[in-house]
C-alpha cells in the first residue's frame, strides 16, 4: 500500500453505529412502534409501484425495505431521514437500464443489482475522501428543474398504466411513436424520452380499459381524500385494500383489469449480479449520475431535519450509510435505495424522533413477504399506478418555479432548461447538463463580482461608492474595491476597470489603493492581471497601495513574486489609514 493511500485510510473517521437511535427513551417506544407500522403501510404499495417504474419485479421494491432499510437505520447519523426507493430514483434507474434489457427480461434485474452495487461502492469512495461537500454544487434552481422534469415523466408513464390499453405495454408502440416524431421533425436524430411517452399516451386513450380507468381514478381520489382530511391514516394502503376487494368481488381481471400477479414468498436471499464484467464499465456513468443526485437530495434533507430538530448529523457518515444500504441492495435482490422525502415527512408528522420506525417497518414487511404474498398477487396495477402518480405530484414543483420567476429570472431559466433536458434528452443526460449549468452559473456570477470606486464621506467616518464621473477624488486618490477572489473568470474585468478608472478620471490619479478585503485567493491568471495593472499604474506614475488585505492575499503576492513591486509601507489596515497616508505625503 502506498504512503498516500495509507495516509488517507489513517485519517478516516469511522461511522458511529446507532447514531440514528440516540435520544430514544422507553416511554417513546409505543409511539415509535406505531410510526413503524404506518411506515410499512406506506412502503408496501409505493415500493411495489416504484419497482414497476424501474421495470423490475415487485419483489425488488419490497426487498429494498428489509435488509437495506435495517442497515441504513443502524448506520445513519440522521434520526429522521428514511431510505427507500422513490420516484425520481426509480425513473433514473429505469432510464439507465434501457440500454441493457427491456422490462420483463430477467437480465434487467441482474443489471439493476449491479447498478446498486456500483452506487454503493461510489458512496464508499465519497465517504473515504469526505466528499459530502459535493452536495453544494447543485443549486436549488437545478434541483427544482431536474426533479420537476422527472416528476412529469413518471406521472405520464403511470397514466398509461391506468389506461391499461391492450397494446400500451407493447415496446413496438413506443418505437413507432418515436419514428413518427422523427419523421415530423425531418431529422435523423434518435428521438426518445418523454415526448415518445406522450405520443404513446394519447394513442392509448381510444383503447383504454374503462374498468381499469375507474380503478385508477378511485385510488387517486381515495389517496387525495385521506391526505387532506385524515393525513395520519395511510390512504394508499386503504385504497389498495378496498380496490383489491372490488377487483376480486367483481372478477375484474376477466374484464381486462391487470393485477400484480404471483410473487415469490420468503425473505430475500444472498445473490450476486450475473453480468459481463465489461458491462460494469458501461454502467459507471449511470451509477455516477444516480449517486450524485442521491447525495445532493439526501444531504439537503439531512440538513433540513437536523436544523429543524436541533441536532448535528454527520454528512460523511450518511455517505457510508447510503453505501452500505446499496451494497446490501445489490446482494439481496433489491432496487437501488435512496431518500424518501414523503416517507420521512410522514414519520416526522407521526411524532417519530429516531430510526426505530424503520426497523419496525422492515420487520413488518419481512413478515408480509413470508406469509402474505398470495394476497399481494391480487393488487390491481391501475391502483398502484395511481398511487405512484399521486406521490410524484409532490415532485412537480410549480410553486418553486413561480418563486424563481419572481425572485431571480436567471435561476428560473436554468430550472427550465434542466426540466426540458430531462423530458427531451432523458434524465441521465440531463444530470450532466445540470452539473454543467451549475458550474456555468457559479462562474457567471463570480466573473461579475461587486466592484466599486470609493470616495471618503464628508465627515471622514466611512467610504461610499462613487459615480462614474467622480470615481477619483479631487486630490488624485482612487480607492477601488474588488469584491471577490481574483481568478481566471473575473481577471479581465479587474484589469479593464482599473484601466478605465485611470484613463477616464477627470483628475489625474496619483495614488491607487486596492481594497483587497474580499480577495482571499488569486490564481495564476489573476496574478498576471494584477501584474499588468501594477505595470499600467507605474507607467502612469501612479503609486500603488493595498488596504484591508489579509494574510492569504499577502501570501499569494509573495508566491507570485509581486510583493517586491509594492513598497513595504503601502499596506494599510483600513481605507482611512490609506487616505491619511496619501494626505500626509501630499502635505509633505
Amino acid at each position: 500500500m502506498s504512503k498516500t493511500s495509507s495516509g488517507v485510510l489513517a485519517n478516516i473517521i469511522w461511522p458511529r453505529p446507532f447514531a440514528g437511535l440516540h435520544g430514544l427513551k422507553l416511554a417513546d417506544i409505543p409511539r415509535e412502534f406505531s410510526a413503524g407500522l404506518t411506515l410499512a403501510a406506506l412502503m408496501i404499495p409505493l415500493n411495489i409501484g416504484y419497482a414497476q417504474v424501474a421495470g423490475l419485479p415487485p419483489a425488488a421494491g419490497l426487498y429494498a425495505a428489509i435488509i437495506p432499510l435495517v442497515i441504513f437505520a443502524l448506520l445513519s447519523s440522521s434520526r429522521h431521514l428514511v431510505t427507500s426507493p422513490d420516484a425520481s430514483m426509480a425513473g433514473l434507474v429505469g432510464a439507465a437500464l434501457v440500454a441493457f434489457a427491456i422490462p420483463g427480461d430477467p437480465m434487467r434485474l441482474q443489471y439493476a443489482l449491479a447498478l446498486a452495487l456500483m452506487i454503493g461502492v461510489l458512496f464508499f469512495i465519497f465517504w473515504i475522501f469526505r466528499l459530502a461537500f459535493l452536495a453544494n454544487f447543485l443549486s436549488r434552481a437545478v434541483m427544482t428543474g431536474f426533479i420537476t422534469g422527472l416528476g412529469i415523466e413518471v406521472f405520464t408513464n403511470q397514466l398509461r398504466k391506468v389506461l391499461a390499453a391492450p397494446h400500451a405495454a407493447d415496446p413496438g408502440m413506443a418505437l413507432a411513436a418515436a419514428e413518427r416524431i422523427k419523421d415530423a421533425m425531418a431529422t435523423s436524430v434518435d428521438t426518445q424520452g418523454y415526448f415518445v411517452e406522450l405520443v404513446a399516451l394519447f394513442e392509448s386513450i381510444p383503447h383504454a380499459n374503462l374498468w381499469s380507468v375507474a380503478i385508477g381514478i378511485a385510488a387517486f381520489v381515495i389517496v387525495r381524500w385521506f391526505k387532506r382530511y385524515a393525513p395520519k391514516i395511510p390512504g394508499a394502503l386503504v385504497a389498495l385494500v378496498l380496490l383489491t376487494i372490488v377487483v376480486a368481488w367483481f372478477d375484474l381481471p376477466a374484464k381486462g383489469v391487470s393485477v400484480l400477479g404471483a410473487m415469490p414468498s420468503g425473505a430475500p436471499t444472498l445473490t450476486l449480479p450475473s453480468i459481463p464484467f465489461a458491462d460494469y464499465l458501461r454502467l459507471l456513468p449511470s451509477a455516477l449520475a444516480i449517486a450524485a443526485i442521491l447525495l445532493c437530495e439526501g444531504l439537503l434533507l439531512v440538513r433540513s431535519y437536523s436544523s429543524q430538530h436541533h441536532y448535528k448529523a454527520d454528512g460523511n457518515q450518511m455517505l457510508f450509510a447510503w453505501g452500505a444500504a446499496n451494497v446490501a441492495a445489490g446482494f439481496t435482490g433489491s432496487l437501488v435505495t435512496g431518500n424518501s422525502a414523503s416517507r420521512s415527512a410522514a414519520m416526522t408528522a407521526s411524532g417519530s424522533r429516531t430510526q426505530l420506525p424503520s426497523l419496525v417497518a422492515a420487520g413488518t414487511i419481512a413478515i408480509v413477504m413470508l406469509f402474505f404474498t398470495d394476497t399481494l398477487a391480487f393488487l390491481p396495477n391501475a391502483a398502484l399506478a395511481a398511487i405512484v402518480a399521486n406521490a410524484v405530484l409532490s415532485l412537480i414543483e410549480i410553486h418553486a418555479l413561480k418563486e424563481l420567476w419572481r425572485m431571480r429570472r436567471s435561476e428560473f431559466w436554468i430550472a427550465t432548461v434542466c426540466l426540458l433536458s430531462v423530458l427531451a434528452l432523458g434524465p441521465l443526460k440531463a444530470v450532466s447538463i445540470a452539473f454543467l449549468l451549475s458550474t456555468i452559473d457559479v462562474i457567471r456570477r463570480a466573473s461579475t463580482p461587486d466592484t466599486a470606486a470609493l470616495l471618503e464621506a464628508p465627515d471622514g467616518s466611512h467610504f461610499v461608492p462613487a459615480g462614474a464621473k467622480n470615481a477619483v477624488s479631487s486630490t488624485g486618490l482612487a480607492i477601488y474595491r474588488f469584491g471577490a477572489p481574483l481568478y481566471f473568470a473575473n481577471a479581465p474585468l479587474f484589469l479593464d476597470e482599473i484601466e478605465q478608472l485611470v484613463a477616464q478620471a477627470p483628475t489625474p490619479v496619483r495614488w491607487f489603493v486596492l481594497d483587497a478585503e474580499a480577495m482571499t485567493d488569486v490564481d495564476t491568471t489573476g496574478a498576471a492581471a494584477l501584474r499588468q495593472a501594477m505595470t499600467l499604474l507605474a507607467d502612469h506614475k501612479v503609486t500603488f497601495a493595498v488596504s484591508r488585505a489579509d494574510r492569504a492575499f499577502r501570501s499569494w503576492l509573495e508566491r507570485y513574486d509581486l510583493m517586491d513591486r509594492i513598497e513595504g509601507s503601502h499596506f494599510y489596515p483600513t481605507n482611512r489609514h490609506a487616505a491619511a497616508a496619501f494626505r500626509d505625503q501630499q502635505d509633505g
